[in-house]
């Protein structure tokens, strides 16, 4: 298959854009509004997308999307977390236009990292954006008419408010609430962590000590410098706000956790000796055991996205070096297609392979649905330093975040230094940045990365695959015989079958039928040129196709007796359904 330059110039780009605006009195809305380019400018559900939303605003406004799109949504909760709440799937696409289950799907989920939280708002963004858009845009107006979307917003709901309403660090728990014994002492959860202050987060704690080698900034005190080797300074760090509370030397090491939900998936798993974190066996986790129960579900799902943070990056598979002959060359040259044109309108994001360019994971997510499904896929970590100053300074680089806290968050993302009588360590001086800083996106960024990246899924949803009859010819054989040729066109990039999904027979093949005509016999064409040909004998009028490649055809004949009309369909698990009528 040949990817060739005039895709990005077109279809491509209309992904990009997200189409062209329709010329209406709804520009102006009722005399109080002034539409903005490409945005819902008086949307029926009305949300904020500068703020984080709990388990239970997420169910209001889900809630709420039903109730103002009740053609293009639909709520199910597809099964219990491990402390019983649902996990919510939305069901977005023009219901009018045929069976959401008989389009192609793309499946889009965020937060099973409980510290992820903005992983939740982007994939419920794009649910949004989607509904909101349809009728205005006939780009978003035809996509749900082609295709099906299932978003998930938290596939970890028991963390997802935990990480929120919980003391944390802006990186803990990465786990759901399952309790073990993380430090080994032979009991469980004995040693949580202890917000000290009560403000929600937990920072850090300093000593003043004459063997310190840390002094406080003379120009901003919040900020910690090292001195020189041959220089005496003035504090300690002692580490994490809080208590030893089992009195082993160590301070909040036995909470929440420890494990990976994003180490559980039944792909390449490993045992936790190998992969920390991955638990008993795969699918341990009743969160991702639900997740994996609807993909097996509806077949339909050729795309997927999944959401988590930090570090700017469209990341693919292999998650390890040992699993890369699953990741076929030419299915590869379509990852590589959609992710580079994802660079383009994404700032600071840059497109990785898990294994090479990040680290090995054994049981990750994004290969168990490529791997074991067949499915493209796609695991965005949100948020870079990039989109502060248009630097790449990186994550926890202390003179960037005092400077975004100084001008863009006027002081709202630092707990200031204060003393603090601690029970084990003396006098002690709390402070530092809070849990919702750092790895996780500021109000004012929310909602413009939150666009990009659900482009970035519009535009991954556009190229699964769009199939129609394009041609059919007609030969007069004699005898009352005829021969039928038809094309069948994929007009997409992603094929019905991806190259894994081929070599292991995951999905039934395509069928093209005939009705409406005897058929005396039916072939696929290898070479039309040529009259190559092979026959299938058994129900010749209901052909099986292996395979209809992105951005190509496959040709189908019949030996058909008799004259008068007939009709021709195509049935794909991934690719829906196309008919053509004499």
């Amino acid at each position: 298959m040949k990817i060739k330059n005039w895709i990005y110039t077109t279809a491509l780009g209309a992904a990009m854009c997200l189409g062209a605006t329709q010329v209406s009195e709804a520009q102006v809305a009722d005399g109080r509004y002034f539409r903005a380019a490409g945005t819902p400018h008086n949307p029926k559900v009305q949300v904020s997308w500068n703020r984080y939303h709990t388990n239970k605003a997420l169910l209001e406004i889900m809630r709420d999307m039903v109730a103002k799109h009740p053609n293009l949504v639909k709520l199910e909760s597809i099964g219990k977390s491990y402390e019983g709440n649902d996990i919510w799937v939305l069901t977005v696409t023009d219901f009018k236009a045929g069976k959401a289950e008989d389009k192609p799907a793309m499946w889009i989920d965020g937060n099973i990292h409980s510290n992820e939280i903005q992983g939740t708002e982007f994939t419920l963004y794009t649910a949004w954006y989607l509904m909101e858009m349809y009728g205005e845009l006939d780009f978003i107006t035809e996509i749900l008419k082609d295709k099906t979307f299932y978003f998930a917003p938290t596939i970890n709901p028991d963390a997802h408010d935990y990480f929120m309403t919980g003391p944390n660090t802006g990186s803990s728990p990465r786990s759901g609430m399952m309790v073990f014994d993380n430090d080994g002492d032979g009991e469980f959860g004995e040693d949580p962590m202890d917000d000290l202050d009560g403000d929600g987060s937990i920072t850090q704690m300093i000593r003043k000590s004459p063997y310190g080698n840390l002094i406080k900034d003379p120009m901003d005190p919040r900020k910690l410098i090292r001195v020189g080797i041959d220089e005496k300074g003035e504090y300690e760090m002692i580490g994490q706000e809080g208590l030893d509370r089992d009195g082993d030397g160590r301070v909040n090491d036995d909470g929440i956790g420890y494990y990976d939900p994003n180490r559980d998936w039944g792909w390449n798993w490993q045992p936790d000796y190998v992969q920390s974190g991955a638990l008993r066996y795969p699918f341990t986790v009743p969160e991702n055991r639900a997740v994996m129960e609807f993909i097996m579900k509806h077949p339909n799902i050729a795309a997927a996205q999944s959401y988590h943070n930090y570090g700017g990056m469209i990341l693919r598979g292999p998650g390890a070096e040992e699993d890369l002959g699953t990741y076929n060359a030419t299915d590869v040259r379509i990852y590589d297609a959609i992710a580079k044109k994802g660079e383009e309108f994404m700032p600071g994001y840059r497109y990785l392979v898990v294994y090479k360019d990040l680290y090995s994971v054994f049981g990750g997510q994004l290969d168990w649905f490529y791997g074991g499904r067949g499915i493209f896929t796609y695991s965005n970590e949100l948020m870079t330093s990039y989109l502060y100053f248009h630097e790449n300074a990186g994550r926890g680089n202390q003179d960037e975040q005092m400077k975004v806290d100084k001008y863009l968050t006027f002081g709202d993302a630092f707990v200031d230094w204060k003393e603090y009588d601690h029970p084990q360590f003396g006098k002690v001086e709390i402070g530092g940045f809070k849990k919702n800083f750092g790895r996780l996106h500021p109000g004012f960024l929310l909602e413009q990365d939150a666009h990009r990246n659900a482009a970035f899924s519009i535009l991954h949803a556009y190229h699964t695959p769009k199939l129609s009859v394009t041609e059919v010819n007609e030969k007069d054989l004699g005898g009352g015989l005829k021969e039928i040729t038809a094309t069948i066109y994929n007009e997409r990039l992603i094929p019905t079958h991806s190259s894994q999904d081929l070599k292991y027979k995951i999905e039934r093949p395509d069928y093209v039928s005939i009705s409406g005509a005897k058929v005396v016999a039916g072939f696929t064409v290898e070479n039309e040129d040529f009259n190559r040909v092979t026959e299938q004998k058994v129900s010749p009028e209901k052909l099986s196709v292996a395979n209809i490649p992105g951005m190509g055809t496959v040709k189908v004949r019949w030996i058909i007796s008799g004259g008068g009309n007939y009709s021709i369909t195509v049935d794909s698990a991934k690719g829906g359904k196309a008919s053509w009528k004499k």
